[in-house]
């Protein structure tokens, strides 16, 4: 019996693709082979590659002039990637503090030029989003820097700062393709394929094409993004198979609908957990108000022994990866695109009979 996995990454993956990724594993269409023994050189392997990045263009209504590139290194690798190829004309950065990765952004961006804090929230364990004064920032940044959705802390930007013209670079790692995105408003996306996209070793960079070329001599050849750019994201053996599993999630997601439908139900079911949530005495959601995240939900007891008692019940019920990061505590719950409304129902259930029963 499959469970409800709310693990924040690797997480859970369309029952739908993983049947198709089944039925394909032996032999992919008529090519004898599978995917995973498939030479990247190959017209079979090329042609899923394009089709793959013609359905992110589509499915995210990536306009013209931008680049998608099908990287590895995970969204780690892109902390340094980004500073090394667009710190280099003002040397200047910008960077909103919201949580544990967008400070490893900023420290990464700090060894090769200087990053600046415009605003932070670390005050309150980055339970919320930071109002942002704009007179702090640098209109000669080459970038501004913000971590969209906080998959540890489970906040999210609702809306985007006014830069002025400075390039937005926005690590959308644990919510790409949850909702749509005005992908003309940045000029550099970047994001692990784990949580929403496919498995654990794929990064998407979605980049303005101005960006690239400019990058600091240092820059290796690997971290340059012009080496991929100008080779197909094929200057080296991309993640071949992550790539294919990336386009038979993308098939699902239009096949629902697109992202306007994706949108609905996971504001669907981040409504039913968080009301949930909000009507219970015992447990509570560390976020409040409009910073909530569609995508990563923390809630508390306030006993470390009741949070621990929770975990280890929930996952006899077939509720597993819910405990918390250990800088905020308590339970977290990942419900990513391919998390079924059930899943939700099931550990709204849950939290309501642990309740009951431990009150």
């Amino acid at each position: 019996m499959r469970v409800y996995n709310f693990s924040a990454g690797p997480a859970m993956l369309p029952e739908e693709v993983l049947k198709r990724a089944a039925d394909e594993m032996l032999e992919y269409g008529s090519s004898g082979q599978s995917v995973m023994e498939m030479s990247h050189r190959s017209k079979e392997y090329q042609a899923i590659i394009d089709k793959v990045e013609a359905d992110l263009r589509e499915v995210m209504s990536i306009p013209e002039g931008y680049k998608v590139l099908f990287l590895q290194g995970g969204a780690s690798s892109q902390f340094a990637m980004v500073p090394m190829n667009l710190m280099t004309r003002s040397g200047r950065a910008d960077f909103v503090i919201t949580g544990q990765w967008a400070n490893k952004a900023y420290q990464e961006a700090s060894r090769y030029g200087k990053a600046n804090i415009v605003a932070s929230s670390k005050d309150k364990t980055f339970s919320y989003i930071p109002e942002l004064d704009s007179s702090k920032f640098d209109p000669e940044a080459d970038y501004f820097h913000i971590c969209y959705n906080n998959t540890i802390y489970g906040t999210r930007f609702n809306e985007l700062p006014d830069t002025k013209g400075v390039p937005i670079v926005a690590d959308m790692s644990s919510c790409i393709l949850s909702e749509p995105v005005d992908v003309s408003q940045y000029g550099l996306i970047y994001a692990g394929a784990q949580k929403n996209m496919g498995p654990a070793g794929l990064t998407v960079v979605i980049i303005r094409e101005d960006l690239i070329g400019s990058a600091m001599e240092l820059t290796p050849t690997m971290f340059n993004y012009k080496t991929h750019a100008d080779n197909g994201s094929m200057y080296n053996t991309p993640p071949t198979y992550g790539i294919y599993i990336l386009g038979l999630v993308l098939d699902w997601i239009k096949g629902m609908g697109g992202l306007s439908v994706m949108k609905e139900r996971n504001v669907r079911k981040a409504e039913l957990l968080y009301s949930c949530l909000d009507e219970s005495r015992m447990f509570s959601a560390t976020v409040s108000g409009k910073d909530r995240s569609l995508m990563n939900v923390p809630f508390v007891t306030g006993s470390e022994e009741l949070d621990a008692k929770f975990v280890q019940e929930a996952k006899k019920a077939g509720l597993i990866n819910v405990k918390g990061h250990r800088s905020v505590g308590g339970m977290r719950a990942s419900i990513y695109n391919a998390m079924p409304y059930e899943g939700v129902q099931a550990l709204c259930e849950f939290i309501r009979k642990f309740e009951a029963e431990n009150a």
